[in-house]
């Protein structure tokens, strides 16, 4: 068995020592972060189909991940959450047809080919499937899974879950995590739209690593406020 390490976008990540893992797995655009720092090319990536709807967040993380490679590209929809099409006024209606076809795994594999970003193997994953799978872990935790049918866990967390699915590995190591709406390539659009660089998946992620640390026992973060809030043991940086 081995340990994967799993990066999220957060500017400046306290990473491990390169001997303390095996595998890397990053999230959306955290490949260039990898990159940024000489990390070897991911063994898988999960980028959610939200990238190619056409927002400027997804411009943005697409624009990083030119010329980017990944192992597998896990494509992570969710089929408990369609765009309505039910519009009377035709201008919506078109903008909610666009949005519909945008997060289909032809158009999508097509937007990243034409971003410049690469892949040996594509998987068409979806969300609910990983969440589920947890309630092996996190038992009698209703009110749980009843906030991820609301909010479902961030792209980075999902890749937690994903590795955890493989059964390849026996320890994992979050790097880059932060909670907020920060990105190592730049100034997230959500920040000046929302008011606020909290991410809204944070109830969401912190609910899951609290019960994922405490039920596996092999779950580590080098980030300090990954320890604080969800209590994920703290594993020490490279020197």
């Amino acid at each position: 068995m081995a340990t994967l390490l799993i990066l999220g976008a957060k500017p400046d990540p306290v990473l491990p020592p390169v001997s303390a893992w095996d595998d890397l797995a990053c999230a959306n655009a955290s490949g260039f972060s990898a990159a940024k720092y000489g990390l070897p090319d991911p063994a898988f990536t999960v980028i959610t189909a939200m990238l190619t709807v056409g927002s400027a967040a997804g411009r943005q993380s697409m624009q990083a991940m030119h010329g980017l490679h990944t192992g597998t590209l896990y494509f992570l929809y969710s089929t408990s959450r369609k765009t309505s099409l039910r519009q009377t006024n035709p201008v919506k209606f078109l903008r909610a047809l666009s949005r519909a076809v945008r997060v289909t795994p032809p158009c999508f594999r097509w937007a990243m080919h034409r971003a410049g970003y690469h892949w040996d193997y594509f998987v068409a994953a979806e969300v609910d499937n990983y969440v589920n799978a947890t309630r092996n872990w996190c038992q009698a935790e209703d009110e749980l899974f009843g906030q991820a049918a609301s909010k479902r866990p961030s792209t980075g967390l999902t890749a937690l879950l994903i590795g955890l699915s493989l059964n390849r590995y026996d320890r994992f190591i979050l790097s880059g995590f932060s909670f907020e709406l920060t990105r190592d390539y730049a100034q997230h659009p959500g920040i000046h739209q929302r008011g606020t660089q909290v991410s809204g998946h944070l109830p969401t992620d912190i609910r899951f690593l609290q019960c994922l640390s405490s039920s596996l026992g092999n779950l580590f973060t080098t980030e300090p406020i990954v320890n604080e809030l969800t209590g994920v043991p703290l594993l020490e940086p490279a020197n």
